[in-house]
């Protein structure tokens, strides 16, 4: 979608603004890249854990998460001073699926934080964007202690498609998270634009 806005000498400008939907597993790190990037104050729909989620959220590894997402996080960021990205992260947990179809509707692509300590958690992100054919970066997020693996491992481990893209990052850091969100942009720009190409051929 496209935007209009004045400068600082009052003179109008148009800025194209795209739709990024963060996802991954539960306690991959969504909250925390979006929170990290935004320019704005990111609204966020966390609710702390109880007792009686207890036997459904597996917090073994993320023992100091105490809150979820139970709707979804929202930021922006100005990659440029004519792009802005508005971030949509997803809830983690299987339970709040149900929304995730409104969040990546007219979605540019997607980011799939990857916890490597528990890969596993993101293969529903990583079936879903691929089935909806939406673009997406797996983005391997640093964690203390977690066991290093290549990008190449990534991939594999996670049957991607050829082309698509795995970059490590830290979600906390938000020159990391903006790299990430530019290699996304950058790639889901070539995809799209071979898709168009192809339909007109």
């Amino acid at each position: 979608m496209v935007s209009e806005y004045c400068d600082a000498a009052g003179a109008e400008t148009s800025t194209l603004a795209m739709k990024i939907v963060v996802a991954g597993g539960f306690g991959a790190g969504k909250t925390t890249l979006v929170g990290a990037v935004s320019q704005i104050r990111p609204l966020r729909t966390e609710e702390l854990l109880s007792e009686a989620g207890h036997w459904v959220d597996d917090t073994d590894l993320v023992h100091r998460k105490v809150a979820t997402t139970v709707a979804m996080d929202f930021g922006r960021i100005d990659i440029r001073p004519d792009l802005s990205l508005y971030l949509f992260g997803t809830p983690g947990q299987d339970r709040f699926w149900f929304l995730w179809d409104e969040l990546a509707h007219g979605a540019l692509g997607a980011v799939v934080l990857a916890d490597a300590r528990r890969l596993q958690d993101c293969f529903p992100a990583v079936d879903y964007f691929e089935h909806r054919r939406i673009p997406f970066v797996v983005a391997l997020n640093s964690f203390g202690g977690a066991r290093t693996y290549g990008t190449r491992d990534v991939a594999r481990a996670l049957d991607l498609e050829p082309g698509t893209p795995v970059v490590r990052c830290d979600a906390r850091d938000r020159a990391s998270g903006k790299e990430v969100l530019i290699r996304l942009v950058e790639y889901a720009g070539r995809v799209h634009t071979a898709r168009l190409l192809d339909s007109v051929g």
